[in-house]
């Protein structure tokens, strides 16, 4: 096993440096992609050479990450990241957790920060991936498919692919060593961020890859913002926190805010390009939320970036008690769906055929 293992990893190291096969604590393998550290400035436009979040760990600056490659398959009650399986799908948020927990220290379900920092590092280069989010091609292609997950149909036509099986466009950076799927094909939960009662809610930086931190409803980790300078402030446990970042919605589009003049306990929409924040949202707070990929950074322009964020999409619900993250879009989202497309009307008991997961890893820093 050990000889056959050493051989793959120097085969993969060969075609693919920035891949690496990950052993979990019982010699199971995954495949990763190594995601380098970089500053805000790197991918925004801003000034500021503060590292961006994902590369902070428990205060800690790590210099990276590790992203799964595939959409998460579970066996034996773990997750792991492997080409052309069938992803994992109609478990909810704390299913997910807890399966790519299992696997070992450092092993975590991905984070809202992690996906980021990935989607602002395409979008800053012009490289946001196409994918499964049209019954098993792109809505804007009309040659390229994938395999088609066996025995898996949606109204007589493709619903899930086998992950990685679609051509180099699904790819974040339109090569085979890239990470696959990151538009459609599943949803994807994500920690370390929820909406309660319409109040933005955070775990610091990237500390939910430290799988020691609940991520539980009840977890003393939430943190709400302050939209004066973006401090993290803890929360008054009712949504309604004194200066805190809250999701309002005005004529209809989302409006990162203080104060919220509408709320519902329904699901409602608006394209991301539209996300805006309010006069009372001040710059550092607007940071986080584009670092965070919250809202689009309309000042970065270039070649190759899209300002329109290839019309992905964001849904929400500003009501209810508490609402978890999924991205990416599954195989009916259509021209919605992509590295930008945000629902957060998830409870997370919520499970879905069409809502799977994505295992990462992290090398925590040690302790002081």
């Amino acid at each position: 096993m050990a000889n056959n293992f050493e051989a793959a990893a120097f085969a993969l190291q060969c075609a693919f440096p920035k891949n690496k096969i990950l052993m979990d604590d019982k010699g199971m393998p995954s495949v990763f992609v190594w995601i380098p550290a970089f500053r805000l400035c790197d991918v925004l436009s801003t000034t500021s050479t503060d590292i961006h979040p994902a590369f902070r760990v428990n205060g800690k600056e790590i210099a990276g990450f590790y992203f799964g490659k595939y959409q998460t398959k579970v066996y034996n009650e773990r997750a792991y990241s492997l080409p052309a399986e069938d992803p994992t799908v109609s478990q909810n948020f704390d299913w997910f957790a807890s399966k790519t927990k299992a696997n070992g220290t450092g092993w975590h379900e991905a984070t809202v920060a992690e996906w980021a920092a990935v989607a602002l590092w395409c979008h800053k280069r012009g490289c946001e991936p196409r994918g499964n989010n049209n019954y098993g091609k792109d809505a804007n292609e009309s040659t390229y498919d994938a395999i088609p997950a066996p025995g898996v149909q949606d109204s007589g036509k493709t619903a899930r692919v086998l992950t990685g099986t679609g051509p180099l466009p699904w790819s974040h950076n339109g090569q085979m060593d890239g990470i696959w799927d990151m538009n459609g094909n599943v949803w994807e939960w994500l920690l370390g961020l929820r909406l309660y009662k319409g109040e933005l809610q955070i775990i610091a930086d990237n500390n939910a890859a430290d799988n020691s931190v609940s991520t539980a409803a009840s977890s003393a980790a939430w943190k709400a913002i302050r939209a004066s300078d973006g401090a993290l402030i803890t929360p008054d446990g009712n949504g309604t926190t004194s200066g805190s970042i809250k999701l309002n919605v005005v004529s209809g589009k989302a409006v990162w805010d203080t104060t919220i003049t509408d709320q519902k306990d329904e699901g409602r929409g608006c394209s991301f390009k539209d996300i805006t924040a309010g006069s009372a949202v001040g710059d550092a707070a607007k940071l986080v939320l584009m670092a965070l990929a919250l809202m689009p950074d309309a000042a970065l322009t270039g070649t190759g970036i899209d300002t329109t964020y290839g019309g992905d999409y964001f849904w929400f619900n500003n009501g209810a008690e508490e609402r978890l993250p999924l991205r990416g879009g599954s195989w009916l989202s259509g021209g919605r769906a992509g590295l930008f497309y945000l629902d957060l009307d998830n409870p997370r008991s919520n499970s879905r055929w069409n809502v799977g997961g994505r295992s990462a890893f992290v090398e925590l820093p040690a302790e002081s």
